[in-house]
């Protein structure tokens, strides 16, 4: 049974991909072979994971195989925060081909609004610990005029943006000759981000909730946060529809209309989690799971905040600081 998709840009995307954030080398090339070999048709990625290399000796594997087509396979890279000058783009864009064997990318989005001071370290630092902004400070337009050129080339079919917010998304459609074809970011009951999918929505941009389970091994956990996995409510929905509660909250954003990049490096798991096609929320379970953030304060709880970068102007969370 193939994954069903939703539209993203010139291409279909299918609604449930694996991620690979925090996937490491020696166990994400087995994870990613596997997904390929047993269903997967959407693949996440990015430079800043650091295991690109390890899942481009897969894909080049699987391929060349025969076993699966590299066009019938969505893959996503992304635009690390270093590489946001227009003389810097193709580089990324170059390294990250390269280092996945690919000719091109379904899908490359900027990693985040955020720009660093390009150099050899993906996380320029000070003496403090503190991050090195760019000291050019690349506005949207340079970044995303760069990425276009990239989409003529042929190299990207898509591009898009990833942990944006509003403002920032309207700033690039108002330069945008491509328009952002997605938006990906972090979104599960305990951060739903409803505005922001309406608006994606209003605006035909396609909506890809990554952490989906609510990132249980989260290093920013509050002490008053119950693990999604552990939820009741969340439990007692999963009981109702003979499913796990990961399969819930994967569903969740499939009935929104999104599509998810649940991540796992076991077997077991990352085949459950595309096992969610045999059943559906009802509109009391899609309320119940909209409404669970407000359990932790009116904007809910995010779990990849990433506040060591709050003093940049480009810093997308700015009102939850």
């Amino acid at each position: 049974m193939s994954t069903p998709t939703i539209t993203c840009g010139v291409s279909q995307m299918p609604v449930v991909g694996l991620g690979s954030w925090q996937s490491q080398p020696g166990v994400v090339g087995a994870a990613i072979e596997h997904a390929l070999l047993n269903g997967y048709r959407h693949i996440d990625c990015a430079m800043v994971y650091q295991n690109e290399p390890e899942i481009g000796e897969v894909f080049s594997k699987v391929f060349s195989s025969g076993d699966v087509k590299r066009e019938d396979v969505f893959i996503t890279s992304k635009l690390w925060n270093t590489f946001h000058r227009a003389e810097d783009v193709p580089k990324g864009c170059a390294k990250t081909l390269a280092d996945l064997k690919l000719d091109y990318l379904d899908l490359y989005l900027i990693h985040w609004p955020v720009c660093m001071e390009p150099g050899e370290s993906l996380f320029p630092s000070n003496a403090d610990g503190t991050s090195i902004l760019d000291s050019k400070s690349p506005s949207f337009a340079e970044t995303w005029g760069a990425l276009e050129k990239l989409v003529d080339e042929g190299k990207c079919k898509n591009i898009g943006l990833s942990n944006f917010n509003i403002k920032q998304i309207e700033e690039v459609l108002k330069v945008a000759r491509v328009k952002p074809a997605c938006l990906q970011v972090e979104s599960h009951p305990q951060l739903p981000n409803l505005e922001l999918l309406e608006f994606c929505n209003k605006h035909g941009i396609s909506f890809v909730a990554y952490s989906p389970l609510g990132n249980p091994g989260s290093v920013y956990r509050r002490e008053d946060q119950v693990d999604l996995l552990h939820d009741e409510d969340v439990k007692e929905i999963a009981a109702k529809h003979g499913a796990t509660v990961g399969q819930v909250l994967i569903r969740y954003q499939v009935d929104k209309g999104n599509a998810t990049i649940p991540k796992s490096v076991r077997p077991a798991r990352i085949d459950e989690n595309l096992d969610v096609f045999g059943f559906k929320l009802d509109e009391e379970d899609m309320k119940t799971l909209n409404n669970n953030y407000l359990k932790y304060g009116p904007k809910g709880y995010r779990t990849c905040p990433c506040t060591g970068w709050g003093k940049s102007p480009f810093y997308p969370f700015q009102d939850e600081l």
